[in-house]
């Protein structure tokens, strides 16, 4: 009788020891598609990264990706889906971002409840955008995040007694820049912008998220860098405050748009490669124009200006549309690029066998 009522205890709880297990990998996957990789090890570090920096952040962060991902489940989004992090990281960021521009300070409590809400929208507006980018092979990208995040910054406003946030000030603002430009302060900006795709200012953890990126994939970690250096050239050219340059904020958009392009959505090419560098200068332009406009109105411009650029250099037709890798076959770089060598090795094989036969 004993053994009767005890068996179906042990299901329950392998099931259940199962599912915590899953939804901690898939959190993990959602952390590391921020930088468009697909790595729990990566997410592992970035998360490291983010309780290094701020352990207020990591705990927003890592609260963000569960909620999203279990609404996810509740809503009952496709299993592959939610596996590989899809519904993860828009969550993430709009948590990240919500901390980052409280004025109320760390350890504000009810900063947890938008913080849970705004990570539940992104998975409706995912699934609702989905289906409309799907007919034309797009990413919905960071799009949910991008709008939520502006959704909740004008629904508040800086002065809301319950969740008050800092104005952003245009980085084009004029602001008379009366000390020299530091070369150490600006190459130091440039690991920053990789870091601050996590909305991350620190130096340590800033490398720590570059590792993680190594990790998965040296060529995107390149590409990271390099993007992140063309938006700094970029903010150089036009003058802007020399804080946002030291602080990575003018990186950060040019490093995704590189990073899109070179060798994740496209197969890695020197066309490609050059590709990558004008998607990067596109972004960082964009941005500082979209910030100036956006910074008007104390709101800032996230990343939609990589998000839109990266959808626009998709949409193009031409020959470097023959390098353009289906959204449902994007894995690594060096995967990516391994596939189409073999697949061009195995047409031109096929071809020569028919070249040969007919001859016969």
């Amino acid at each position: 009788m004993c053994a009767q009522l005890s068996r179906p205890e042990h299901p329950p709880r392998s099931s259940n020891k199962l599912f915590v297990l899953q939804l901690a990998v898939s959190g993990l996957r959602g952390v590391t598609r921020v930088i468009l990789a697909n790595n729990p090890l990566s997410g592992a570090l970035i998360l490291a990264a983010l309780f290094w920096a701020s352990p207020w952040q990591g705990l927003l962060g890592t609260l963000g990706v569960l909620v999203s991902t279990l609404t996810a489940v509740i809503m009952g989004q496709d299993s592959t889906e939610v596996s590989g992090g899809l519904h993860g990281f828009n969550g993430m960021l709009v948590s990240l971002l919500m901390g980052v521009f409280s004025s109320a300070g760390d350890w504000y409590w009810w900063l947890v409840v938008p913080a849970c809400l705004g990570s539940a929208t992104c998975v409706f507006l995912y699934s609702g955008l989905s289906s409309l980018l799907d007919r034309w092979d797009l990413p919905v990208s960071v799009f949910p995040f991008n709008i939520t995040i502006l959704l909740y910054l004008l629904c508040t406003g800086p002065n809301n007694p319950y969740f008050p946030h800092h104005a952003v000030m245009p980085p084009g603002a004029l602001e008379p820049n009366d000390t020299k430009l530091l070369t150490v302060e600006v190459t130091r900006g440039i690991f920053l912008g990789v870091g601050q795709i996590f909305a991350c200012g620190a130096l340590g953890p800033s490398l720590l998220i570059v590792g993680a990126v190594l990790l998965y994939s040296p060529l995107l970690a390149v590409h990271a860098l390099l993007g992140s250096a063309v938006g700094t050239l970029a903010g150089l050219s036009v003058a802007v405050r020399h804080d946002s340059l030291y602080s990575g904020l003018l990186g950060f958009n040019g490093a995704l748009g590189c990073m899109a392009v070179g060798g994740l959505f496209f197969t890695f090419t020197w066309r490609t490669h050059l590709f990558a560098i004008a998607s990067a200068f596109l972004s960082a332009y964009a941005d500082i124009a979209l910030s100036n406009l956006l910074g008007t109105v104390g709101l800032p411009a996230c990343s939609w200006a990589a998000t839109l650029t990266s959808t626009l250099m998709l949409l193009l037709t031409g020959s470097l549309a023959t390098y353009r890798i289906p959204v449902g076959q994007v894995m690594a770089p060096e995967h990516n690029l391994r596939s189409r060598t073999q697949w061009e090795a195995g047409n031109t094989a096929e071809r020569e066998s028919t070249d040969v036969l007919t001859f016969i």
